[in-house]
């Protein structure tokens, strides 16, 4: 079922929120925020369609990274590290949402990884919610990826992108840059043993994704204190696209029911370690 856009979303001015934040369909009445973060070599223009789709139950406030679109001329920070401080330093103003203060990370391959590791930098008590985490393995597997083995042009291919991009060879150029900035920075990236969070999590799966396999969602759930949830769903590897909104109907669900978004304590035999890495080349 496709969730109908409603007039507010259609007529709303988009807006920048400094240099990081995009507000594609903003929402007068201030419902819950959710802060979405691109994949590798993504924009926050992405998430165009999803903002519409998901109002007035949500506002999205998507992620803009350095070095593509409006933020051409701004480099990348060098590693995953200070990527991380950066955003979690750009997000603490805004945290304070809508509908009570509510709000959530839902992020996309490499923009799962940053949004976790953005929420672990938050203290404790201004985290978010929940955390959607799509086609992407733990952090715990995530160390010791041979992201060099993976060319800027073959993710694009994979990621379904290419052929919005063909026609144009000057998008194709700028959105190879994008994705070897991205990549050279997810390289860096070295995951340290922690505390699993408070947040809930949900992880999904495209049935059609060609670069994760599905069993590598169990993983997430020991990077979470709270309630953990996962499913394979259509789609490919990017679920939400500047084509197409993505999982709206279950992102609306999760996002306006307080009891099952909210993290509730699981019992120490129901914790899930951390599955065995898998082969898969996700970026």
């Amino acid at each position: 079922m496709t969730t109908a856009t409603p007039p507010a979303a259609r007529t709303a001015r988009p807006r920048v929120e400094g240099d990081w934040l995009f507000v594609p369909a903003p929402q007068a009445h201030r419902p819950v925020r959710l802060f979405c973060f691109p994949h590798a070599g993504g924009d926050a223009t992405a998430y165009t369609p999803l903002a519409r789709a998901l109002a007035p139950a949500a506002e999205v406030w998507a992620l803009r990274p350095p070095a593509r679109g409006g933020r051409s001329r701004h480099p990348m920070p060098p590693d995953f590290d200070s990527l991380a401080a950066t955003v979690t330093e750009a997000l603490v103003p805004h945290l304070t949402g809508g509908d009570g203060g509510r709000f959530a990370f839902y992020g996309q391959s490499f923009g799962a990884l940053l949004a976790y590791e953005v929420a672990r930098a938050l203290p404790a008590h201004r985290r978010p919610e929940l955390i959607v985490a799509v086609g992407a393995p733990s952090p715990a597997e995530w160390s010791g990826r041979e992201t060099r083995d993976l060319d800027a042009s073959e993710l694009l291919r994979l990621t379904g992108l290419e052929e919005s991009v063909r026609a144009h060879p000057d998008l194709v150029e700028l959105a190879l840059g994008a994705i070897r900035a991205d990549l050279a920075v997810s390289a860096t990236y070295r995951h340290r043993p922690h505390a699993p969070v408070g947040s809930a999590i949900q992880a999904l799966a495209g049935a059609d994704d060609p670069m994760l396999a599905t069993t590598c969602l169990t993983g997430w759930a020991a990077h979470t204190r709270g309630a953990f949830g996962h499913r394979v769903v259509p789609g490919g590897h990017l679920l939400a696209t500047v084509d197409r909104p993505g999982p709206a109907d279950l992102l609306t669900s999760l996002l306006t029911s307080r009891p099952a978004s909210r993290p509730t304590p699981l019992p120490a035999d129901r914790q899930v370690p951390a599955a065995p890495r898998h082969a898969s080349r996700e970026q």
